[in-house]
């Protein structure tokens, strides 16, 4: 369609440029037409792409001069040719006056040739770079977009075993203390079970879902935590069908219970939740208890959460995670 287009203006901008009485269709229009064709496909076809698409620019302006005399030469013969023999049969004056000699194609008529002709060559380049690099973009963004998927499914694979093996461990910590918690704890566990098997395979779910699962998992936590007051979770704001990318927020929780107790066995963890329209704020924190043991590492799951973030909310979230009065805080405002 482009190219359609292309040959549409220009026989359109040479018919108008016509003098008053020419034929609009003669032997010098269809000519210069073929030949325009055959130069733009020359250098669109083969030039471009072997040449000047593998860096080999003087070889190309060499090809391209040379290109341009052939075929402004061929026009001047095939014009003269033909006036020639037009007068000689017919008796009659040229189609194109002032075509009386080959001087005369050298003179005006060649140079608008070769105008012409270096004209074709630029619009067939710029056309054929425009169209390689529009196809690279192409190119590059699908290859991005695979990366950027395949890295995905590697950081949600992740997360599940990493949930489970936390969870079991609340579960058999209860079980140790033999708590009458156990059996509720099995229950919840296999809420937030169906949760990730049935509905984080899609790429977005409902805000007021993944809370559901946020509070269901406080809830297994505080079965397996003796003193669990001063565990609390706030949710302020009006929920209603915003949307979130599933297992966002849970890895943050997940280390806060996971560094959340001091040496004397004491846990602090306040998560506050704040949604206002489309953005969504979070806040939580808890104390510095085992985590200065383990400075090297805070969990899989949090750098998980920062890569998924990076990938998923590139422009459109604020992280910040700092130590505060020996409270590990972590802030975190995003674009639903």
């Amino acid at each position: 369609m482009l190219h359609i287009s292309i040959w549409t203006i220009f026989v359109f901008m040479h018919l108008i440029q016509s003098r008053p009485g020419e034929d609009l269709i003669n032997f010098s229009n269809s000519s210069l037409f073929v030949i325009n064709i055959i130069l733009f496909y020359l250098n669109y076809l083969i030039l471009v792409p072997r040449l000047l698409l593998h860096k080999k620019t003087g070889l190309y302006i060499f090809c391209a001069i040379v290109f341009i005399a052939f075929f402004t030469f061929l026009f001047r013969e095939l014009n003269y040719e033909f006036n020639k023999n037009y007068n000689v049969f017919n008796r009659g004056p040229m189609p194109y006056r002032g075509a009386r000699s080959r001087h005369f194609f050298w003179g005006l008529k060649g140079a608008m040739i070769a105008i012409n002709s270096f004209l074709i060559l630029a619009i067939g380049t710029i056309i054929r770079m425009y169209t390689e690099w529009s196809s690279n973009e192409i190119t590059t963004k699908q290859i991005e977009a695979q990366k950027s998927s395949s890295e995905l499914h590697f950081l949600k694979n992740q997360i599940s075993p990493h949930f489970l093996f936390n969870s079991l461990n609340s579960i058999y910590s209860l079980t140790t203390k033999k708590s009458n918690d156990a059996p509720e704890a099995v229950i919840t566990l296999s809420e937030l079970l169906r949760y990730m098997l049935y509905q984080t395979n899609q790429d977005f779910v409902l805000l007021s879902n993944e809370l559901d699962y946020v509070q269901n998992y406080l809830k297994l936590q505080r079965l397996r935590i003796a003193n669990n007051e001063h565990v609390t979770i706030n949710i302020h704001g009006g929920i209603n069908s915003q949307k979130i990318r599933p297992l966002l927020l849970i890895s943050f929780i997940e280390n806060a219970f996971k560094y959340g107790t001091d040496f004397k066995g004491h846990t602090k963890i306040k998560i506050e939740i704040y949604v206002k329209d489309d953005e969504l704020q979070f806040t939580c924190i808890n104390l510095i208890g085992s985590r200065k043991n383990d400075k090297t590492s805070s969990g899989i799951g949090l750098q998980n959460t920062k890569d998924r973030l990076s990938l998923l909310y590139p422009d459109s979230h604020w992280l910040t995670i700092k130590e505060i009065d020996n409270e590990f805080v972590v802030n975190l405002t995003l674009k639903l």
